[in-house]
């Protein structure tokens, strides 16, 4: 071996064991991609099965989080070829057939959840256009049949809409965050770690603020007990994707075997923990401070509205900071994300381009995938979905198969992976956990 050799895996060895600057960016990057439309539909969702269930499920989303995204790191790192993305190493590891059942179910683990934050990021400008700035138009209410709906004194309702037509709104919007994005991934990067410093502050500066106003409602509301374990089953999909970065844990494992080489593991293992804890802390403080400072009812009616839980807080609350600083929030939460997502949408749909046509070029195949993803995220905003529709039957479902139950098929099948066979406590729990999100589904829907 000669020294430089030497020389370069001791620097990397003491490198991998101290915590550094870039080690932080990368938990905020992780941080950031995470908080997003999830967390702020999470308390509407988990807050509606009671505050009980809740708590049982803050108690299982720490290890959930943080075991389930180690493994899919460890995975990527597994690859004997160190510049392979997530679509590369199934292919190595599973051969190519399995390899573009995988890449598809990849490509639409995350390719819903671009959609879901189109539809999110409008309807929070929208809400905020209306409620806040107070630009609206008023149209008239209409029944199921067309006539004209009436209230006990026979006066026309009448809603708020935007004064700014829907299209416009949403394609403005999803062409902006686009457009950050083609500047580079080392300036989204750095921008998506500025947004995360006062999305922190703020997320754990709002938790704080509503404390005054919590109140027991919502104390009294408890299943009954043929019915709480299914109320928390229904809530893992919103846990697995309120929580989900497995999106940039691709890009992240590569860098982290390019800095620490076979100290990756150790390093990304480290950090994957640090990043879920900081997730549990300030994400489940927020969910049970809204939570409690709301009702049952109105919960319910912040369903009915499909806005995240910060836009409704500021419709309801009197207080200014709410006002602005909620929409704020659920802008720069939203914004921060749909980078991260945007980025594994689009290397999977890359991966599922070269697998159609394989002659085809890298920048035909990127141009493709950006006017794809950027023109249909565009249709459904307009459409205006149920958000928390989408997370739990697609999104979450198909987030769970590539993050939780993947890697454990990797851990029996493949041989660079049977080393991780060991920790047979921590693979049943993230095997079972991801079978639940699944079948969650079949079980909601009868």
């Amino acid at each position: 071996m000669s020294e430089q050799t030497t020389t370069t895996i001791t620097d990397s060895t003491t490198n991998a064991a101290k915590w550094n600057k870039a080690d932080t960016e990368w938990v905020l990057s992780l941080f950031g991609t995470a908080v997003g439309a999830g967390v702020l539909f999470l308390p509407i969702k988990a807050g509606l099965g009671g505050f009980w269930p809740l708590v049982v499920l803050a108690l299982i989303a720490g290890p959930m989080t943080w075991l389930a995204h180690r493994s899919l790191a460890r995975f990527v790192l597994s690859s004997k070829n160190p510049d392979a993305d997530i679509t590369e190493v199934v292919e190595e590891h599973f051969g190519k057939g399995s390899a573009k059942l995988i890449t598809f179910a990849y490509f639409f683990a995350i390719y819903p959840i671009v959609l879901i934050y189109g539809v999110g990021i409008t309807n929070t400008f929208e809400s905020f256009i209306v409620n806040q700035l107070d630009i609206f138009t008023e149209i008239p209410r209409l029944a199921a049949d067309g006539a004209p709906m009436l209230n006990e004194a026979g006066v026309q309702l009448m809603d708020k809409v935007s004064g700014i037509p829907r299209w416009l709104l949403s394609g403005s919007l999803i062409l902006a965050m686009t457009a950050m994005i083609l500047f580079g991934k080392d300036l989204m990067l750095k921008a998506t770690s500025a947004l995360v410093y006062p999305l922190v502050i703020i997320l754990f500066g709002l938790s704080i603020f509503l404390i005054p106003s919590w109140n027991t409602s919502m104390l009294t509301v408890v299943p009954e007990a043929s019915s709480f374990l299914p109320v928390i089953w229904l809530s893992i999909p919103l846990i697995v994707f309120s929580f989900n970065h497995s999106p940039v844990i691709s890009q992240f494992a590569k860098a982290q075997r390019k800095s620490y080489g076979e100290h990756a593991v150790a390093k990304s293992d480290l950090i994957c923990k640090r990043a879920g804890q900081m997730l549990l802390g300030f994400v489940m403080l927020f969910v049970f401070s809204c939570v409690l400072s709301l009702s049952p009812e109105q919960l319910a009616e912040a369903k009915a509205q499909n806005i995240s839980i910060l836009s409704y807080l500021a419709n309801v609350h009197d207080s200014v900071v709410i006002q602005y600083f909620g929409p704020f929030v659920a802008f720069a939460a939203i914004t921060s994300s749909y980078f991260g997502h945007y980025l594994g949408a689009q290397e999977g749909l890359n991966g599922l381009v070269k697998q159609v046509i394989p002659k085809a070029s890298e920048k035909k195949i990127s141009t493709f995938s950006i006017a794809f993803i950027v023109l249909t995220t565009w249709a459904v905003a307009i459409i205006n979905p149920s958000v928390l529709g989408l997370i739990e039957t697609i999104g979450a479902p198909m987030i769970a198969a590539i993050l939780f139950l993947m890697p454990m098929v990797a851990i029996k099948k493949v041989p660079a992976m049977q080393k991780y066979a060991s920790d047979k406590a921590a693979n049943i729990f993230v095997t079972i956990c991801g079978l639940l999100a699944i079948t969650s589904v079949i079980y909601g829907a009868f």
